[in-house]
């Protein structure tokens, strides 16, 4: 079994005795592009042991989804989320494909897909069929609408949830056109959610000793993420309005552009802060009724912020970040995505990972799960396609001659 190394390769020598939190659990995974693979590579950051089926001579859509592509032609996106997995290629339409599917699912303790619903019952490999052989077995659903409902066979995708949700609603400027968030926050939002939903059935299963169906859909999780917003609208009834990059509850929580159109970001989060922020600014303005109190800015809104803005634009970026934060008023810039990543805290937390120690050109973003006893690690980066079929069919019996027929008929 293999040990696991710590957060950064460099410290492999002085950690090589931990082994991950989930060591030993295997991951069945035939979920595919990023809602369901982002979960199952938490899974295998955490040491679980994560064969993912692929289709022969196709494999994860997501291989293709290039440029841009490392120069080993792995895709940027498909590395993504797949690294610490192995590729076993099978034709799941085919009698052959599902007896290997369902012998691998007869000693996994999880298995992770995000088919429509009711898309693998045909094969004999949905979650009241497999667990007859393995009512141990962890079987989680990740779909667009989930199992039950009156669009539960909807197909879903991240920008349609996105719209149907509120979210786009909310996102973009107070006189445009709704925006989506520049991330697919959906499909990742659902996966950290579905892996929360297999930690908990693991947990039950040691009370228990039985497995259990998790179902998350992306559109539940995208309402869930509405969070304060949502909860604004039940508590009051109201619509939310787009405020752009302005905070529905908080006054002055927004981006200003200092001198030269250089923006930044004021998070003035209490009555305490304001008062500073007056005294960085040199007035008065924590004195007046209509500014005292946070109830009192929202209310005012406008006209503080038009206010703030001209302040502002007498003075670059620099001048006004340096002032608040030796005030201690929350504050920062708005850095591009090579400005984050190379930021010396996001280099201190090992927030990206180089697999040039495996022999593979992928650089890929780290895990931002820190264990003290049982880190995460990267032990293996995105697997070639059908990399590991060889191995794991020889795992499960089958001999080099199976193996080949298996290869010649198109199963594997």
């Amino acid at each position: 079994m293999d040990k696991i190394d710590s957060n950064n390769q460099s410290n492999d020598a002085a950690n090589n005795d931990k082994q991950g939190a989930l060591h030993g659990i295997k991951v069945l995974d035939l979920s595919r592009v990023l809602a369901g693979p982002s979960a199952t590579q938490v899974l295998a950051d955490l040491g679980a042991e994560v064969v993912k089926i692929e289709r022969p001579g196709i494999g994860d859509e997501t291989r293709h989804w290039s440029p841009p592509a490392f120069s080993d032609h792995t895709s940027a996106y498909y590395a993504t989320i797949n690294r610490n997995k192995k590729s076993l290629t099978v034709d799941i339409t085919t009698l052959e494909g599902q007896k290997i599917i369902k012998q691998l699912a007869a000693d996994s303790d999880i298995l992770v897909e995000n088919f429509k619903v009711g898309g693998l019952e045909k094969y004999g490999l949905d979650y009241d069929s497999l667990k007859e052989n393995n009512p141990r077995l962890i079987y989680a659903s990740l779909t667009g609408f989930g199992q039950t409902g009156p669009d539960a066979r909807r197909p879903g995708y991240d920008y349609i949830v996105q719209g149907l949700s509120g979210l786009m609603s909310i996102t973009g400027p107070s006189d445009g056109e709704p925006h989506k968030v520049g991330v697919a926050v959906v499909d990742l939002f659902a996966g950290l959610q579905l892996t929360i939903g297999i930690q908990a059935a693991l947990i039950a299963r040691q009370r228990t000793g039985r497995g259990q169906h998790v179902d998350v859909a992306l559109l539940d999780s995208a309402l869930a993420m509405l969070a304060n917003v949502g909860m604004n609208h039940l508590a009051s009834g109201k619509v939310p309005p787009r405020l752009g990059n302005q905070h529905p509850n908080i006054v002055p929580y927004q981006v200003f552009a200092g001198a030269g159109e250089q923006h930044f970001i004021l998070a003035c989060g209490n009555d305490q802060q304001f008062a500073r922020l007056c005294q960085v600014l040199d007035v008065d303005w924590h004195e007046n009724k209509r500014f005292a109190t946070n109830p009192a800015r929202v209310e005012n809104r406008k006209l503080l912020c038009d206010w703030l803005a001209d302040k502002f634009a007498e003075q670059t970026r620099h001048h006004w970040l340096d002032a608040l934060t030796k005030a201690g008023i929350p504050c920062g810039p708005i850095n591009d995505i090579s400005e984050a990543l190379a930021m010396p805290q996001a280099q201190a937390r090992e927030m990206i990972v180089d697999f040039s120690k495996q022999g593979s050109p992928v650089r890929a973003l780290g895990n931002p799960i820190k264990l003290s006893e049982s880190p995460v690690s990267y032990r293996t980066p995105p697997p070639n396609l059908s990399e590991h079929t060889d191995e794991t069919l020889a795992n499960l019996g089958y001999d080099s001659e199976m193996i080949a027929k298996l290869k010649a008929d198109g199963i594997v």
